[in-house]
């Protein structure tokens, strides 16, 4: 699939792959730029190969993030903070509050980090003063030794992959490459990494790994596992597709605020994570890095774009972006201390 030609196989049913070899030249930009707007009017997601970060980064960010897990709870503990916020969480939120819908918590924990809580104090004051995760510094574990220096790595290597997205995102909508890049010159993008640990009591009815969500801002990029499964994506009214990983390559889905750019035209779809068969008592972990605009971005529907006749959602008006991440994350976390 590194032949310098975009593909957009069916590989995950409608979850396309596409390869992101050939974006260095001008027409593999445009080939590329088609098969994403193929993928977010279609499902909202996509397959990326050929993204160009390196692969001993990626592994090294999954050895040091895998080996905190598996440190003693009291270690762990050290850098736990409130919900919501950078460091540990011994319970990773309830998503499925996110869309005002009741379910037990997810059965996950988390570690999270912030391009903005490496900012010095002075910086972060000035992200606003709303109930938000990326106005506070970063919490960093002592051991593993090498941890926030991988993060460190990993945060901006897939900055810049996201960034480039973006770039092809505008290209896509027939959009100058530069059209988002103002409203991400500060942007307070975060990796949220999802552990899920070994079920070795029933889940609560209606209890998942993660409840069916969608994602929040522009797009998401997501590291899992070759060889753990989960992740499904809702296909129409009840269908739900698995998609399984692909060695060396990484999900990307758009959030509510890319859909309400576009008004409509692309589609933010409900995924989840679903539980192993009783008797799997395998952890799993996944890497999402969620880019995300500056904290007063404004978002506006492009009227040129708002899909006017089908039984997509369509929005009168738009949001500031920080505004509208505070929210959700406040309710994703209602009732957690």
């Amino acid at each position: 699939m590194h032949d310098n030609q975009v593909t957009a196989t069916a590989a995950h049913g409608f979850v396309p792959v596409i390869d992101l070899t050939s974006r260095d030249s001008a027409q593999g930009r445009v080939e590329i730029a088609q098969a994403i707007d193929r993928a977010c009017t279609g499902s909202g997601f996509f397959v990326v190969v050929g993204h160009g970060v390196p692969q001993d980064l990626i592994d090294r960010m999954f050895t040091v993030t895998s080996a905190f897990f598996a440190l003693p709870d009291e270690e762990k503990n050290r850098v736990a903070h409130g919900p919501g916020v950078s460091g540990f969480r011994r319970m990773g939120g309830t998503t499925a509050l996110s869309l005002d819908q009741e379910s037990p918590p997810d059965l996950c924990q988390a570690f999270a980090a912030h391009v903005t809580g490496e900012l010095c104090d002075e910086e972060r004051r000035a992200l606003g003063n709303q109930w938000a995760t990326w106005t506070l510094a970063n919490i960093w574990p002592e051991n593993p030794a090498d941890f926030r220096e991988v993060w460190a790595e990993y945060m901006a290597a897939v900055s810049d992959l996201a960034a480039d997205l973006m770039r092809l995102f505008a290209l896509a909508l027939g959009l100058e490459e530069g059209f988002f890049e103002d409203k991400f010159d500060r942007h307070g993008s975060s990796v949220a990494v999802n552990y899920y640990p070994p079920q070795v009591v029933a889940p609560l009815p209606g209890q998942l790994r993660r409840g069916p969500h969608t994602d929040f801002g522009s797009l998401t990029i997501l590291y899992q596992e070759d060889d753990r499964g989960g992740l499904q994506v809702l296909q129409g009214a009840d269908e739900w597709r698995d998609v399984s990983a692909i060695p060396g390559s990484f999900v990307v889905n758009i959030g509510d605020l890319m859909a309400l750019w576009t008004g409509g035209r692309w589609v933010s779809t409900m995924h989840r994570v679903v539980n192993p068969e009783r008797g799997d008592t395998s952890s799993r972990l996944t890497i999402p890095f969620f880019y995300l605009p500056n904290h007063d971005a404004s978002i506006e529907p492009m009227r040129p774009f708002t899909v006017p006749c089908d039984d997509r959602p369509h929005f009168g008006t738009g949001v500031i972006a920080g505004q509208w991440m505070s929210e959700k994350l406040r309710k994703m976390f209602a009732g957690t201390a």
